[in-house]
Formats: structure tokens, C-alpha cells, sequence
């Protein structure tokens, strides 16, 4: 059974059943956002973030960045992917957020029991054989978390693109328990 991150916690509390009348998933969150957009108030806010803060997450449905952080709307900049990796794509994102936006602290998150832990880079040779056509992308799957995160700063540390790079800090994130655990950079 999958439970969504916005029912309840808590026996006391009375969960609405889904509405499964119909249409897509895509159908439901256009609804949603309807009823979202009837209650929506202009915070007044622009696109740089509150703290100066850019965090790079993985993208897996089990973290709620916000929450695990105590970030509120505004707070920071969010990068997500698979993986949490750092990727050109990421360093592109993190140079427009410090370069145009004004961040110029970088959180790297990993995090326990991830998928880029159970899938190799034959995933790309799988692919082209399916579809014709070899992606351009790696797909970075790792082993060792620690090890990935420490690569990630690395990658952070060392691009010539990235105008503040000495608050740079690491972490796994535990699926299972909620808590941050930092890991250091290679010595």
C-alpha cells in the first residue's frame, strides 16, 4: 500500500479517500492545483533564496527536503536528480543560483537504500540496444554513498564555474530514520 506525503499521520486524524473517478495522475494534480490557486496568495517573494542556500538532492519520493531541512518556501534553491549527483546539468543550475541569484552556501544530499545503488552503468548499453541510440548521459551509479558525496564536493569544489565553493558540506540522508549524516571531503 503507498501512502502519499500529504495524508494525516496518526490514527486520530480522518484521511479523505482519493478521488479515483477518473482520469490521469496528471489530470488529478492540474485539479489540485486549481484548489490550490483558489486559496493562492502572491508571497511577494523573487526568485533569490532567503538563506543564500542551494541544496542538490536526490530526487526519490522518500525525502522531503523542506521538512528533513526546516526550510520554509524561499528559503533556498532545490536541485534534484537521480542520485543527488553532481552533473553538469547540476553545475550549470548552481552557477546560474550563485552567479544571477546570490547563493553561496551548496548542501549535497545522498541518501540510504538508493536506486543509482542497484543499477549500473550497463544501463545505457540496455537502453541503446532497446531504443537505437545510446544516451549522452552517464547514468553515475555508485556503491558507496560516502564515496559519491565526496566526488559530488569534488565536482563542486573544482569547477571553474562556481564562484563560492568554501561552504560546500555533504550528507547522507537515512530513509529509515530521518537524519543527516555528514560526510567529510577526501582528504
Amino acid at each position: 500500500m503507498s501512502t502519499s506525503a500529504h495524508s494525516p499521520a496518526g490514527p486520530s486524524a480522518p484521511v479523505a479517500a482519493p478521488d479515483r473517478t477518473g482520469g490521469t495522475v496528471t489530470d488529478r494534480l492540474v485539479e489540485a492545483n486549481v484548489r490550490y490557486a483558489a486559496d493562492f496568495e502572491d508571497p511577494g517573494m523573487d526568485a533569490k533564496p532567503v538563506l543564500h542556500v542551494a541544496v542538490v538532492a536526490c530526487m526519490d519520493a522518500r525525502l522531503d527536503l523542506h521538512d528533513a531541512l526546516g526550510l520554509a518556501l524561499g528559503d533556498c534553491h532545490t536541485i534534484r536528480n537521480a542520485g543527488g549527483v553532481v552533473t553538469d546539468d547540476v553545475i550549470r543550475s548552481l552557477t546560474i543560483s550563485q552567479r544571477a541569484l546570490g547563493t553561496r552556501s551548496i548542501v549535497l544530499i545522498h541518501h540510504t537504500n538508493c536506486g543509482l545503488e542497484s543499477i549500473t552503468e550497463e544501463f545505457r548499453q540496455e537502453l541503446e540496444a532497446e531504443v537505437g541510440q545510446r544516451p549522452v548521459w552517464a547514468v553515475e551509479a555508485y556503491k558507496d554513498a560516502d564515496q559519491d558525496v565526496r566526488q559530488s564536493m569534488q565536482r563542486v569544489r573544482t569547477s571553474p564555474f562556481l564562484l563560492h565553493t568554501d561552504d560546500v558540506r555533504g550528507f547522507v540522508f537515512d530513509v529509515t530514520t530521518g537524519l543527516l549524516r555528514e560526510v567529510l571531503p577526501a582528504a
